[in-house]
């Protein structure tokens, strides 16, 4: 947010904070919920890449166009271990998962 903005909101007597503080989020939760977020967009980008479609690569991973969906969407419903699953099918190897994972993780420290 632009400062100029944030001084006219809160001069207006409106209360400026970020979504974590809003939602009275712990540094763990942060750091989970952009490890998700990260696991999430590197799915949806690799699948995009191979030219597959979300029917396709549930296919691949024994799941549902619904599910992949949910998946690319960070989901609540959907575990680490299904997007890191995802990951691997879609040909990550490890070490590109832990980057990914280590990535997101130092914007959310």
């Amino acid at each position: 947010m632009k400062k100029g903005k944030r001084h006219r909101l809160e001069a207006a007597g409106w209360k400026v904070g970020s979504t974590a503080e809003f939602l009275r989020l712990s540094p763990d939760e942060v750091a989970f919920i952009e490890m998700k977020l990260a696991l999430a967009r590197s799915i949806r980008t690799r699948r995009m890449l191979r030219d597959l479609t979300q029917s396709q690569l549930a296919k691949l991973i024994n799941s549902s166009q619904s599910r992949v969906a949910k998946m690319e969407a960070a989901d609540a419903s959907v575990s680490l271990d299904l997007l890191i699953r995802a990951l691997l099918v879609l040909g990550a190897s490890r070490r590109e998962v832990a980057h990914i994972i280590a990535l997101e993780s130092k914007h959310a420290a």
